[in-house]
C-alpha cells in the first residue's frame, strides 16, 4: 500500500467524507510560494496554507527562530513558569494590535482563541453579577470556527454546523451587512442590529464579527461603517466587542488589522493563523485592561482557562521572528501590489456566465460561481495549470503569501480563468 492510499483508507482530512474521501496530493518540499507534489508538480499555493503562510515557506529567518529555541527548550508548562519568547511575542503583540488592549492570553488555535474570548465576556458579565447577560450577537454568513461554542455564533442555517443546532447554546443573529465596501453605506445596513440590541441587551454579553471581511461564510467583503457602527451600538448597550481577526489580522486586507478600516478598537481581540507565518498553531486572544480587571472580580478570581501547550516556547520563538518580518513594513507595498494585479486580472472572469461575482480587497480574491464547485474536477485543472487552490461551495478564492511574485500571482489568475471558462460549454 503505498502512502496516497494508506492515507485515503486511514487519514481523515478537513471537510472530507470517510467513505468517499476527496483526492489528495503529498507534498514533498516546499520553498517560497511553491509547493511540489509528488509526481513532479510544481504548484504555485494559492492559499497560504489556509491564509497563514504570509511569508510563504521555508523562510530563513523562521527556520532559524525554529532552530535555536528547539537547542534551548521545545515546550514547559505555562503555569507557574514564563519564558523569554512568550515575553517577547506579547510585547510585539501589544505594540501592534489597536489601542486599549494591554493583556494576553496565548491559546492553541484560531478555534480556541474564540472559545477562550467567549468565556472572557461571559465570565466578565458574571463576575460583575450580570449573569443575566449570557448571550452572544454574531452577524449571519459569519464563521468563527468548529469547536463547540464557536461553532453557536457560524451561521445557523448556511454555515457548516445546522447538524448541531439542537445541542449548541442558542445565540442571537443579525442579518448580514450587505452593504459592499466601496460603495455608498446604507443606513438600513445596521438597523436589524440596533434593533436586537434594543429588545435584547439586558441579556447580550458580547457581539462577535470578523472585521471588514466575512471568510468562510462566504468571503464577503462589508462596508467598514457597519463595524464602526456595531463598535457604537455596544458602547450604548453595554455589550462587549469581540471581533475575529484570525483570518484578517497581520496585513491580509491592505490594514495591519481590519478594525483600522473602521478605526475602532474591540474589547476583545482574535488572533491566529498568520501569527506564526503558518509555521505551527498558535494563536491569541487579547482584552482590555478593563475585561481583565473585570474578570478577575468575585469568584473564582481567576480566568478559568488553561491549555497544555499555552504559550509555547517553540511556536512563541517562530511567531515573533513572523513579527519581526511584519514589522519591517514589507507587506504594506506586497499587499497592494497584489491588490493592484488582482483588481486587473480577475474581473475577467465577471464576463463569463459561469461566473456570479468578483470581490477584491487587499490581497483577497474571490470569483463566486453560479453553481456549487467540483472541487477534484477543480483540484485537477488547476494543479495541471500549476496552480494550489482550495474552493469551497461556490467560491473560488486565493489568499496568496505576500512574497508572490507578479508571475506567479498570473498563473493563479490564469488557472482560475481557464476553469471558469471550461464550465461555459
Amino acid at each position: 500500500m503505498n502512502n496516497i492510499e494508506f492515507d485515503k483508507r486511514h487519514i481523515w482530512h478537513p471537510y472530507t467524507s470517510a467513505t468517499n474521501p476527496l483526492p489528495c496530493y503529498e507534498v514533498k518540499s516546499a520553498s517560497g510560494v511553491t509547493l511540489q507534489l509528488d509526481g513532479g508538480h510544481a504548484v504555485v499555493d494559492g492559499m497560504a496554507s489556509w491564509w497563514s503562510a504570509i511569508h510563504g515557506y521555508n523562510h530563513a529567518a523562521l527556520n532559524d527562530a525554529a532552530k535555536a529555541q528547539i537547542d534551548q527548550f521545545s515546550h514547559v508548562m505555562f503555569g507557574g513558569l514564563t519564558h523569554e519568547p512568550a515575553i517577547n511575542l506579547c510585547k510585539t503583540l501589544l505594540e501592534m494590535v489597536p489601542a486599549g488592549l494591554e493583556r494576553v492570553f496565548l491559546a492553541d488555535s484560531g478555534s480556541v482563541s474564540v472559545e477562550v474570548a467567549m468565556k472572557m465576556a461571559l465570565q466578565y458579565w458574571a463576575c460583575q453579577g450580570r449573569t443575566d447577560k449570557h448571550r452572544i450577537v454574531s452577524p449571519r454568513n459569519g464563521y468563527h470556527g468548529d469547536t463547540f461554542a464557536a461553532m453557536s455564533v457560524c451561521d445557523p442555517v448556511n454555515g457548516m454546523h445546522s447538524l448541531f443546532t439542537n445541542v449548541l447554546t442558542k445565540q442571537l443573529f443579525a442579518p448580514a451587512p450587505q452593504t459592499r465596501f466601496g460603495q455608498t453605506f446604507s443606513e438600513d445596513d445596521i438597523l436589524p442590529l440596533e434593533e436586537l440590541f434594543a429588545h435584547h441587551h439586558h441579556e447580550i454579553a458580547a457581539l462577535i464579527l470578523e472585521p471588514v471581511v466575512q471568510g468562510a461564510g462566504g468571503m464577503r467583503i462589508y462596508h467598514p461603517e457597519y463595524l464602526k457602527r456595531a463598535r457604537q451600538l455596544c458602547d450604548k448597550y453595554d455589550a462587549l466587542l469581540i471581533c475575529d481577526e484570525i483570518a484578517t489580522g497581520f496585513g491580509r486586507t491592505g490594514k495591519l488589522f481590519a478594525c483600522e478600516w473602521a478605526d475602532i478598537s474591540p474589547d476583545i481581540l482574535c488572533v491566529g493563523k498568520a501569527l506564526t507565518g503558518g509555521y505551527m498553531t498558535l494563536a491569541a486572544t487579547l482584552c482590555s485592561e478593563d475585561v481583565a480587571q473585570g474578570i478577575c472580580q468575585g469568584q473564582p478570581g481567576v480566568f478559568m482557562h488553561g491549555p497544555t501547550y499555552m504559550g509555547n516556547p517553540l511556536a512563541c520563538a517562530v511567531a515573533g521572528a513572523s513579527l519581526a518580518l511584519i514589522n519591517e513594513g514589507h507587506w504594506q507595498s506586497q499587499v497592494q501590489q497584489i491588490e493592484q494585479q488582482l483588481k486587473t486580472s480577475l474581473p475577467a472572469c465577471a464576463q463569463l456566465a459561469s461566473v456570479e461575482d468578483v470581490r477584491i480587497l487587499g490581497a483577497i480574491g474571490v470569483v463566486e460561481m453560479k453553481q456549487t464547485v467540483n472541487v477534484a474536477n477543480a483540484q485537477k485543472s488547476f494543479i495541471n495549470n500549476g496552480a494550489w487552490i482550495r474552493p469551497f461551495g461556490k467560491l473560488i478564492y486565493i489568499m496568496p503569501p505576500y512574497i508572490i511574485k507578479p508571475e506567479e500571482l498570473q498563473i493563479l489568475t490564469d488557472a482560475i480563468y481557464t476553469y471558469a471558462s471550461s464550465l461555459e460549454v
